[in-house]
């Protein structure tokens, strides 16, 4: 808000005064857009600078957003936050983040317009229980996804501890589209060709992967709710795996409220426990996500 100062000479040897210039404040915790590709007209990514004292593990998510409309009386702005998965690893120099578009979505009907050298707010404070942690020794990782919750898996598929401590890495992904499926498929596929995780991981890591994408709404090679594949034994045979069991299967699952319920109620059918990072266990579910 401007303000209006008259400034009074009280003596005719008082030094000269000069005006006050209020400095427009940049944003809190700010960070620089470095990147943005759009997919549809629902989905986009975007990368961003990485604060130098953020420390997370893969799988987790912090609080980003912009600066909310000036209040009408007051002129004052707050930031507009939501919780967001890191889509890149924990090594990353850059940060990544894939998201939705709404149109009347306070955030994302504004997110969606960013450009390469914008400012979004990032609060450099990482939580979250998609993380290898929050989960018991096993042979083979599920990633069960719906939509945008592909997000947290695509910083777990390069993170080299994935692969470090399973056999067999499992990603389904359930989008209502076949363009939804585009940020994951390729991101899948370019691990084949990432010369830095196959040096650090290993040759051909990338062949523990089994990437079963579904559709549910637009014609696809693979259509149906994964958790209807799975009930009728069609997911298992095509992938070629047991349904799973605790003594070797993990999962992790992101995805809308009823998906996760209905994957949480297969799971305990199955003998798999919920784990956390205080008590890790079978499999964990990220509560926060919203699609």
């Amino acid at each position: 808000m401007n303000e209006h100062v008259k400034v009074t000479d009280t003596t005719a040897a008082a030094p000269a005064t000069k005006p006050t210039v209020k400095a427009v404040p940049m944003l809190p915790d700010a960070q620089t857009v470095t990147e943005v590709q759009h997919y549809t007209d629902r989905l986009f990514r975007f990368r961003c600078t990485r604060p130098a004292s953020l420390r997370f593990r893969s799988g987790e998510f912090v609080m980003i957003g912009l600066m909310g409309e000036p209040h009408p009386e007051t002129g004052k702005q707050k930031p507009l936050l939501r919780a967001y998965s890191i889509a890149s690893p924990s090594w990353d120099e850059e940060m990544e983040f894939y998201s939705i578009k709404v149109e009347d979505g306070p955030l994302t009907s504004r997110l969606q317009h960013i450009k390469v050298g914008d400012e979004v707010i990032l609060r450099p404070k990482p939580v979250g229980t998609l993380v290898h942690d929050a989960l018991i020794p096993g042979k083979r990782i599920w990633f069960f996804a719906t939509g945008t919750g592909f997000a947290p898996f695509a910083s777990l598929l390069r993170e080299p501890q994935t692969y470090e401590d399973y056999d067999e890495i499992i990603i389904t992904h359930t989008c209502r589209e076949a363009d939804e499926l585009i940020y994951g498929r390729e991101l899948i596929e370019g691990l084949k060709d990432d010369e830095l995780l196959n040096e650090v991981i290993g040759e051909g890591f990338w062949k523990k992967i089994k990437y079963y994408p579904t559709t549910t709404r637009e014609e696809s090679a693979k259509m149906g709710r994964i958790t209807d594949l799975m009930r009728s034994g069609e997911a298992f045979k095509e992938l070629g795996v047991e349904p799973l069991n605790p003594e070797q299967d993990r999962a992790m699952i992101c995805g809308n409220l009823a998906f996760n319920l209905e994957l949480k109620e297969m799971f305990e059918e199955y003998g798999l426990e919920e784990g956390a990072n205080s008590k890790p266990a079978h499999y964990v579910v990220e509560k926060a996500f919203l699609d």
